[in-house]
């Protein structure tokens, strides 16, 4: 099993300024969707796993190992695709991957296969002897997936992957993903919900470099039961309204407002309690969070 432990992880830049304080998780092989605004964190989490950044403390074991101390028994097994992904314009995709994957210390007719497999994984196949300088952003940010899976990693960081891709290409995207979660974690940090909720089993959220909460999807969802509420008003009852409860929809049905308001009590006598979506559990979570740390500072 690909088990990642992160014990008490801290990383300062700045004076005063944390990055991350304290994290711990475990997790065990699938997919965690890790969530949080900017400026959570997150980057800084997946680049310390990836062996780019040095934490101030705390440690971080993969299978046993500690990275810091042997980070290539990690780099050998992992997949890591940077938010701020680069390339070499004047290579096409093939050649690209050539020099990625002897990076990585592949070679020969392996390398020439896993090339091959991920192209089409990717559906770069056609494109594969264009130059990358041709390539549109959401096939850079394919290509980018593409050197990510080369070496068949174990862990699979991922930093805002669907970015730049269309609708289509991100089903796509999240096909492969599904496709590649048994025996190996894949942690993938997004702003997208919907991209975790239909594909992750395990959530994690982060806020202002402090962990928050993490679990299944499904256990977030009951957390935020009989915390979203229906109701329809008309336009000036509803400006009061979301002035003082976070708004998740508001439809405009002339002269009235269909809207769903994320609260831990009932925000109007005429509210009605519904099943809250992932993206409102999450919003419910990290606004309790903010709440208790107002609470803390007073």
């Amino acid at each position: 099993m690909s088990t990642l432990f992160i014990d008490r992880l801290s990383k300062q830049y700045e004076k005063q300024r944390w990055a991350l304080k304290n994290v711990s998780l475990r997790l065990d092989s699938g997919i965690v969707g890790l969530v949080g605004p900017n400026g959570s964190g997150k980057t800084t989490l997946l680049r310390i796993l990836a062996t780019l950044l040095t934490p101030n403390c705390g440690k971080v074991h993969w299978k046993g190992q500690d990275i810091q101390k042997r980070p290539q028994l990690l780099r050998r097994e992992l997949g890591y695709l940077p938010q701020d992904f680069g390339i070499y314009p004047q290579l096409t995709a093939r050649e690209f991957l050539t020099y990625i994957g002897e990076l990585k210390g592949l070679s020969g007719q392996h390398l020439r296969r896993r090339i091959e497999a991920v192209l089409e994984q990717v559906n770069l196949r056609e494109d594969a002897n264009r130059r990358l300088r041709t390539y549109s952003g959401g096939m850079v940010r394919r290509i980018g997936i593409a050197q990510a899976l080369l070496n068949d990693p174990h862990l699979l960081v991922l930093d805002e992957p669907t970015v730049g891709l269309d609708p289509a290409e991100r089903v796509h995207f999240r096909e492969i993903i599904s496709s590649l979660s048994d025996e190996r974690l894949i942690l993938l940090s997004t702003h997208i919900i919907s991209d975790i909720e239909v594909m992750a089993n395990e959530m994690v959220l982060l806020q202002q470099g402090h962990l928050i909460w993490s679990g299944t999807t499904n256990a977030l969802l009951n957390d935020a039961t009989e915390s979203v509420w229906s109701l329809t008003l008309d336009a000036a009852d509803y400006e009061r309204l979301r002035l003082h409860y976070r708004t998740s929809l508001a439809l405009r049905r002339g002269r009235t407002v269909e809207m769903r308001l994320i609260s831990a009590v009932s925000p109007h006598p005429n509210a009605i309690p519904v099943e809250p979506t992932l993206e409102e559990a999450y919003l419910f979570v990290t606004q309790q969070a903010t709440a208790e740390e107002s609470v803390a500072i007073k």
